[in-house]
């Protein structure tokens, strides 16, 4: 291809049956794909990785679809997808239920004279994949999964930790302890999680690594295990990364959390904690799915609680029980700022709550949510500032004993303050009590005018000494109501 101008290249590449421009290649994909995929009523599946491999893998690209044998089907989906996706440079087509259908799509790199060859060609080639994945799930299915815990009790977890058996009866003690709290059922739950690693022995997923859990689950099914202990199997897993999505059962949800704690309290027991470079046991990531497994899913138990449980079940095998509580809690309590700016929560809104160190990931939840709302509101800089000031003058003096006085409050800016104090503490307390901190920081907000009134006209240090106490124990009053939901004086203008 000769060029007269550097210009030409990409018309001249053209005519010459090469697309040069990687985007337009790519447009050219998935119009292709999307058109083959119509056809028959389908869905690709288009991972952004594979298009992207594909696209710089033809310079002349050609959809072609093609079949295999509806048999395969029977096959756990995920197994089939993954080969001719892996292995094949295959999209795969599913209907609108998500189903795997018999078909896939295949980029050619040429306008074929004779594209049923090319099809052909392809269809020949992924049958002994298939075939691979069909036997691999059909020999499993001679060994029921409550017989592999033999192969289990022979590969190790951890070397001090025992093997993959040992940690399936723990996280078995453990669901046991935590289903009063999340709601499943106490038989379910125990069932699960002794089946919960069994399918790591079987076939299939020693090709498929990936299909980890939902092997176990096809399986669970087959050999008629209630809806409940199946998905539990599969939802074991969730969340795998940031942002996805969460058990759907109450039994997934109890296995999640009780294989995460099993592992992260272990670990740290024996002294193996995540330092800057190294977690081999991903133990952040999983600490961060821990967390959001109670908070969405509205569980009401303290982090301490939850590191109990795991203690319980490690038993003499970890050596120094309160050394690992408190590890265990420390770093638990560590990632709730990884979690909330992840989510775009301020920095200074995160430590406002940690200020006051819930106990409870729920409670801590609830407490961001308030005082993230509390900032947009327009009283929320001067309040901030207020309380700055408060807690600033309150750190210099110690408060003194007993309750504000109120005869011997002179000034009117200070009586309109207490006046407002009286009034508001009994609407807040119960809002308080029942946890609708957004709701209380949103009523406390009235005290903006009041405050700024009592710094402009009223001197806490005041010469009589009667008035400074009683001034002091104001502002006391005023503080407390406030850092029962948060320290807002740490909140940035």
């Amino acid at each position: 291809v000769t060029l007269a101008h550097a210009n030409d290249y990409l018309a001249a590449l053209e005519k010459a049956y090469v697309v040069a421009n990687f985007e337009k290649r790519q447009a050219t994909i998935q119009d292709q794909v999307k058109k083959l995929a119509d056809e028959v009523n389908a869905t690709a599946i288009v991972p952004v990785d594979l298009l992207d491999e594909v696209t710089s893998l033809v310079e002349w690209p050609v959809a072609l679809r093609a079949t295999f044998e509806e048999r395969y089907l029977a096959v756990p989906q995920e197994a089939l997808i993954t080969t001719m996706q892996d292995n094949q440079k295959y999209f795969c087509l599913i209907n609108a239920e998500g189903k795997l259908q018999p078909y896939f799509i295949t980029i050619s790199n040429i306008e074929s004279k004779d594209p049923i060859q090319i099809i052909e060609g392809n269809e020949k080639v992924v049958r002994p994949r298939l075939s691979d994945a069909e036997f691999f799930f059909l020999q499993d299915q001679k060994q029921p999964l409550a017989s592999r815990k033999e192969k289990l009790a022979n590969m190790v977890f951890q070397a001090q930790l025992g093997t993959l058996w040992n940690k399936s009866e723990r996280i078995a003690k453990l669901a046991v302890a935590m289903s009063p709290i999340t709601g499943a059922n106490i038989a379910d739950a125990e069932k699960a999680a002794l089946l919960a690693k069994c399918d790591l022995t079987s076939e299939l997923v020693g090709e498929f690594p990936e299909l980890q859990g939902i092997a176990g689950t096809y399986y669970a099914r087959l050999e008629g295990e209630n809806h409940e202990v199946a998905e539990a199997l599969g939802e074991q897993y969730l969340p795998k990364f940031a942002g996805d999505v969460l058990p759907q059962t109450k039994t997934g949800t109890t296995i999640a959390l009780a294989d995460r704690l099993d592992t992260l309290v272990g670990i740290f027991g024996i002294g193996q904690a995540p330092t800057g470079s190294k977690d081999p046991f991903a133990l952040r990531r999983s600490a961060i799915g821990i967390l959001r497994l109670i908070i969405e899913n509205e569980l009401d138990m303290t982090i301490e609680e939850l590191v109990n449980f795991a203690l319980q079940g490690y038993g003499d095998i970890i050596k120094d029980h309160d050394k690992t509580r408190a590890d265990a809690v420390a770093f638990l309590e560590g990632r709730y700022r990884a979690k909330y700016e992840d989510q775009g929560v301020a920095v200074d809104v995160i430590q406002a709550v940690q200020a006051l160190a819930p106990k409870s990931p729920l409670d801590f939840d609830k407490r961001v949510t308030a005082v993230n709302h509390f900032r947009t509101l327009p009283e929320a800089a001067a309040l901030a500032a207020a309380n700055k000031r408060v807690a600033n003058i309150l750190a210099k003096e110690a408060t003194p004993e007993g309750a504000v006085v109120e005869a011997n409050l002179v000034e009117t800016a200070e009586k309109a303050l207490y006046a407002e104090l009286q009034a508001l503490t009994p609407v807040v307390q119960p809002l308080l009590a029942a946890r609708n901190y957004t709701e209380a920081l949103s009523k406390l907000a009235a005290l903006r005018a009041p405050i700024d009134a009592f710094f402009e006209g009223v001197m806490v240090m005041a010469d009589d000494a009667e008035l400074k106490a009683n001034r002091l124990r104001l502002l006391a009053q005023l503080r407390d109501l406030f850092t029962a939901i948060a320290d807002v004086s740490v909140l940035q203008g």
